[in-house]
């Protein structure tokens, strides 16, 4: 701070933009700025309400946790208060706090438990007699977030403990997404074109606190436990023996730690995850290290917001200047326009970068990213390069405001922004970028499995004319083929007789190959049983059917993407030629087939491993008999089949009081059906 600002003024600044970020990374899941840059706004405040105790106020926000718990969520009161902790942000200041550590205990080395900080969303899980009944986000420390439901998603979460444990267990940890599934999740929200998160942890918040479990479901979380309320009552004396003792309840642990028994062992150890960090499946963004023998924390307290026998040492975040060589626009499937930006190549998280997404027309204004410039990147969850911002000072001269062009880039249609959405889209539906995505969708194994059909060789018949649309697959010959680069007669042989075997994939497969935006494989298999043929879904989806919103996991949005897709004539124009061609578009045997079966209108959701049979099995055997089967648990469940280690599906079947069958009486009422 300059000699000459007025301190009061800087704190009532540093507060003001404090408050505002904590909101939007607490409470909105939407930040601004890195951790890094907002640790250090932090510590400027703390350090001018050291120098100016006047100007310290109980309200400040260095003297608070988290950030407000968010309107339409129970409110949870923490018995025990959830705090956070101070950060160590370099060798010297985790070497200050070691040093005071084992002065204040009087002792010439305390062992400390080290190991990778995971950057997710704190929770809590309470157990009674070893059963899962409820969750809650950490919140402002005192009140947090009852996200029981949406915890119950998480595969990785077990419902029951391995042990008997008796009485009320609190356990804490993160909630977290790892890495791939990150980058999985923005591509798909580009491609879609909306917000994307800005890194794992806001990722795995934003997906935790939805007031929709199923949208939480959608999301691949994890969770990862590291904390247990009153330890002493378990028989837990120190930091290692409490991950032992969650481990052996069958709870999940990162796995990662290590004792240190002084200044050396620690400083090896954030030599390991400064470099280590980048293999890593989860994102951390430093090293947690904690005083190991528990008894002795007391004697060392807490501030109001963090306890001292605790720090986060936090790595610096590996961000590098590089020049903007130009920036490129791509076409997806469905004819959103990427910009990217591309780079000279530079190493950052163990790899070079050459390319990095701008995402839209807004990011680009918002940053002011343009050719020429040098840029700031690094890599969101270690994995996703990012341009930060750009250095001004470097701008060359005459430089320009970038503009997304209002024509694709490939075909030279119009391209539009649709109202509330972020992307430019082209608008012409046989666009050769997006004809190839669509064809390398179509062709893929959990589509059509047209095994040969890759990306090289779509491009080829794409940039030859030699097709134009997916329905086009059929008409091609091994002679055609075959005149092709790089492709023999035998290949091409090949490849005839693995679209001839298309013809006959399931009519699941066939929906799921079609391309509709927001049905996936399961939501094609749900169409596929309740419609039996892809006339009957056409019909009820343009007429915006009651029994199709009625179908559990498909709603206005879903439905909406139906009947958009077979609404228009291109579309339309397709799938009949897909039927000249002889693709099935039904499902074998007439749609009354079942009517009249014992288990006709029973709906079975199955979880757990069966030992006589698999749940692919047992779910033919269902079929079989008229019944259907669902992923999710719903009031509309007739019984839910129960195996050994059974999933969140077997305590939400208890919550709604839906029937049980263990795999010994499900097996009973096959037989009884049998017999019958």
């Amino acid at each position: 701070m300059p000699m000459t600002e007025d301190p009061g003024k800087r704190v009532r600044e540093l507060r003001a933009a404090l408050e505002r970020h904590a909101k939007l990374y607490y409470e909105q899941d939407s930040p601004e700025i890195s951790d890094h840059e907002y640790d250090a706004l932090q510590r400027e405040l703390r350090g001018i309400e050291a120098e100016h105790p006047e100007l310290a106020m109980p309200d400040s926000p260095t003297q608070k946790v988290g950030g407000a718990p968010r309107e339409g969520f129970t409110k949870v009161v923490h018995e025990s208060p959830m705090m956070s902790l101070d950060n160590a942000l370099n060798r010297e200041e985790m070497m200050a706090f070691y040093e005071k550590l084992c002065q204040s205990l009087e002792l010439p080395h305390a062992q400390v438990l080290c190991e990778p900080k995971i950057d997710g969303l704190a929770v809590s899980l309470v157990y009674e007699n070893g059963l899962f009944v409820s969750g809650a986000t950490r919140g402002n420390g005192h009140v947090g977030e009852d996200v029981t439901p949406n915890l119950l998603t998480i595969s990785t979460m077990p419902l029951k403990l391995t042990e008997a444990v008796p009485g009320r267990l609190e356990v804490r940890g993160e909630v977290c997404m790892d890495k791939q599934d990150f980058a999985k999740l923005n591509a798909a929200c580009e491609e879609a074109g909306e917000k994307l998160f800005a890194n794992p942890r806001n990722a795995a918040a934003g997906s935790l606190r939805q007031l929709d479990p199923r949208v939480t479901a959608s999301r691949n979380l994890s969770i990862y436990l590291y904390h247990l309320i009153d330890p002493e009552i378990y028989g837990v004396a120190t930091q290692h023996e409490l991950l032992d003792r969650l481990r052996s309840w069958g709870l999940p642990v990162q796995g990662a730690e290590k004792l240190c028994q002084n200044m050396e062992d620690i400083n090896a150890y954030l030599d390991v995850w400064t470099e280590g960090r980048f293999a890593h499946p989860i994102d951390t963004d430093g090293v947690v290290v904690k005083l190991d023998e528990i008894a002795l924390r007391d004697r060392l307290g807490a501030t109001s917001h963090a306890p001292k026998w605790a720090i986060a040492f936090k790595f610096p975040p590996e961000e590098k200047y590089t020049l903007v060589k130009d920036i490129e626009i791509t076409v997806g499937r469905t004819g959103t326009l990427t910009p990217t930006a591309v780079l000279e190549p530079v190493h950052l998280s163990g790899t070079i970068v050459q390319r990095a997404s701008l995402h839209n027309q807004d990011e680009i204004d918002r940053k002011d990213v343009r050719i020429g410039d040098m840029a700031l990147v690094h890599k969101a969850g270690e994995i996703i390069p990012e341009v930060m911002g750009v250095d001004l000072s470097k701008r060359p001269v005459g430089s320009v405001p970038f503009k997304i062009p209002d024509v694709c880039p490939v075909c030279g249609a119009k391209a539009e922004r649709l109202p509330g959405e972020a992307a430019m889209k082209c608008t012409n539906k046989s666009c050769p970028a997006q004809l190839k995505e669509e064809i390398g969708h179509f062709a893929s194994r959990q589509a059509m499995d047209i095994r040969g059909m890759g990306e090289k060789l779509v491009a080829q018949l794409v940039d030859c004319n030699k097709i134009a649309n997916v329905a086009d697959l059929y008409s091609l010959d091994v002679f055609t083929l075959a005149a092709l680069d790089r492709m023999g007669e035998k290949s091409a042989q090949n490849i005839v007789d693995s679209i001839e075997k298309s013809k006959s994939r399931p009519l699941a497969a066939l929906i799921n190959a079609l391309g509709i935006r927001n049905i996936g494989e399961r939501t094609a298999q749900d169409l596929a049983e309740r419609f039996r043929s892809l006339d009957s879904l056409s019909r009820s989806s343009v007429e915006m059917s009651p029994e199709l919103e009625a179908m559990d996991g498909v709603g206005p949005v879903i439905a909406e993407s139906l009947r958009s897709f077979f609404a228009e004539p291109h579309n339309a124009a397709v799938i009949e030629r897909l039927k000249a061609a002889g693709v099935k578009c039904e499902m074998e045997g007439p749609a009354a087939a079942k009517e009249g079966l014992p288990w006709s209108g029973l709906k079975f959701v199955l979880t757990g491993e069966l030992a006589s049979m698999t749940r692919s099995e047992a779910g033919v055997k269902i079929k079989a008999l008229g019944g259907q089967t669902s992923e999710s648990v719903s009031k509309k469940t007739s019984f839910v089949i129960v195996g050994e280690n059974p999933g969140s599906k077997y305590l939400k079947a208890q919550t709604l009081g839906i029937p049980i069958l263990g795999e010994a009486a499900f097996i009973e009422k096959l037989n009884s059906v049998k017999e019958a």
